[in-house]
């Protein structure tokens, strides 16, 4: 159980904003929302241009960028006004406003989802009892900004680009969900404190060494499961079809350049993080651990999530449209309904 109160409640009571009512509250809710905002873009911010070139680059065995500032950091902020300053350039025949939207719904579909993540003691903006499925529910949008992206932009590369991200999703989402209903059970709950609280008991102790009862330890199938799910739904290979370069150029986001094209690269590594907060929430004990703040914890888990993309991204080849449905639709979808049945049968006669 988060012993703090969340951060809306934290701040209207340090800046003594009960007295205000509503307006009280969503001031609180603002700053609370502002805080895990500025959190996850600062992670973004360093994941996109900077750490993906860096750890391609060790995984690949070449040099990557190294001329500005210490370490190439320097390149986080020359990339930001190189990308931001470019010509928008709007294709002749593009269907707005629905080409505008695109980019918006991708990037802040990811950052909804984050609402409800518990990042250390009391660092969650809100705690809703049915917290899983609606970080499953918001996150289901970015599909919608995809669609909406490859049809708009006048280009038949984009459209079968969004076609591809349409199936790619149907396809991966359900096992998804169906193996997060899997770790609902063991916990008895959707509310995510709930869950994170659920594995903060011992598992085995093994003389010095505490195993603790992360449901990765209690369930490596459905931990397993989860991740594959996860690296279709963030676009990663062996999943990257919606966006193959040999093939539809850049999919659905052909047609983009400027401020649009930052905002579908930034909702891509929001939804990379967002992916990895889940698996941290519902299988590595939230922002669990010892000596060092939960969100430091937080941040690692993320981070080590963050690093099996980019290995997979490097590693994997690309597998063909007609595989990728096949491995969604008759191979992890008939594994996570096994699990699931699996899961329920060892909570009913276990007790667990």
């Amino acid at each position: 159980m988060v012993e703090s109160a969340p951060l809306p409640e934290t701040f209207s009571e340090l800046l003594g904003l009960e007295g205000f009512g509503v307006a009280g509250e969503f001031l609180a809710g603002l700053l609370a929302a502002g805080l895990v905002g500025t959190f996850v873009l600062l992670n973004t911010a360093v994941a996109g241009p900077w750490a993906k070139r860096k750890i391609t680059a060790s995984f690949t065995d070449r040099i990557s960028v190294n001329r500005v500032g210490p370490w190439g950091l320097g390149t986080i902020i020359v990339d930001s006004v190189r990308l931001l300053s470019k010509e928008l350039i709007i294709p002749e025949g593009a269907d707005r406003p629905a080409y505008d939207l695109a980019p918006l719904v991708l990037a802040g579909s990811a950052l909804l989802g984050f609402a409800v993540i518990p990042m250390g003691n009391g660092i969650q903006v809100a705690d809703p009892e049915v917290g899983l499925a609606y970080v499953f529910a918001v996150a289901s949008i970015a599909s919608l900004g995809l669609v909406m992206a490859g049809y708009s932009s006048n280009n038949k590369y984009s459209f079968l680009g969004g076609l591809r991200a349409v199936a790619q999703n149907l396809a991966y989402e359900i096992p998804l969900v169906l193996t997060g209903a899997s770790v609902v059970l063991f916990a008895g709950s959707l509310q995510m404190s709930e869950i994170v609280a659920a594995q903060q008991e011992t598992l085995l102790q093994l003389g010095p060494v505490a195993i603790p009862a992360w449901f990765a330890v209690l369930n490596p199938f459905a931990f397993a499961l989860f991740v594959v799910a996860n690296l279709a739904e963030v676009g990663r290979n062996p999943f990257d079809i919606p966006e193959a370069p040999t093939e539809i150029v850049a999919g659905y986001q052909t047609e983009y350049s400027s401020v649009y094209f930052v905002l579908f690269y930034l909702g891509e590594f929001i939804h990379i993080f967002l992916g990895g907060a889940l698996i941290a929430t519902l299988f590595l004990g939230g922002p669990a651990g010892p000596v060092l703040p939960g969100i430091v914890w937080f941040t690692i888990k993320i981070w080590a999530v963050f690093l099996f993309t980019q290995w997979a991204r490097s590693a994997l080849p690309r597998v063909r449209i007609d595989q990728l449905i096949e491995i969604g639709w008759k191979g992890l979808l008939v594994l996570s309904f096994a699990n699931l049945i699996l899961t329920a049968v060892i909570v009913g006669v276990v007790g667990v």
